[in-house]
């Protein structure tokens, strides 16, 4: 799952939740992916090869795979969001890490945070939000459906007791 506990001061009355985007295409196959649609794209330049022909279609044939590739990119630099959760004794904190770097902070007293899941109603199904010191925030949209749900269930647990089981 695009999520993980730990437990970073090694006490155990504090522990971490870290989220961030699945990543179904890594590095290496986004590389290989690229390279495929290149030589892919550029078979009906063998039939052209000696022809004028081959470079009225030489510029679209290279738009294409640059318009890949920048695509490819831009959900890369979408996808880098991370959010870690630390839950404490006495407080829970959220940070945020948006695609630009910015951070985005919360912090709540421990025993006043409630966490709730929103079935429908949400910008996602199976919404998960966190209230206290009069705010609401979001927690994990990015993830699927079924890893919201499972995530709702750990982190009920982890607030009530302080501790991820």
């Amino acid at each position: 799952m695009p999520y993980e506990w730990s437990n970073p001061t090694g006490t155990p009355e504090t522990t971490q939740l870290a989220l961030w985007p699945y990543r179904s295409l890594p590095r290496r196959g986004f590389a290989l992916f690229i390279l495929v649609t290149a030589g892919m794209v550029s078979i009906p330049l063998f039939f052209l090869l000696g022809s004028v022909a081959l470079w009225g279609v030489l510029p679209f044939l290279i738009l294409t795979v640059a318009g890949v590739w920048w695509g490819l990119q831009r959900s890369y630099h979408s996808g880098e969001i991370r959010e870690v959760l630390t839950i404490g004794p006495t407080e829970i904190k959220l940070t945020r890490t948006n695609p630009s770097g910015d951070l985005q902070n919360w912090r709540c007293n421990a025993h006043w945070v409630q966490v709730f899941l929103y079935p429908t109603g949400g910008p996602v199904a199976h919404y998960i939000t966190l209230r206290g010191k009069g705010r609401e925030v979001e927690l994990g949209a990015f993830l699927s459906e079924d890893e919201r749900k499972v995530l709702y269930g750990e982190l009920r647990v982890a607030c009530r007791t302080g501790r991820h089981t």
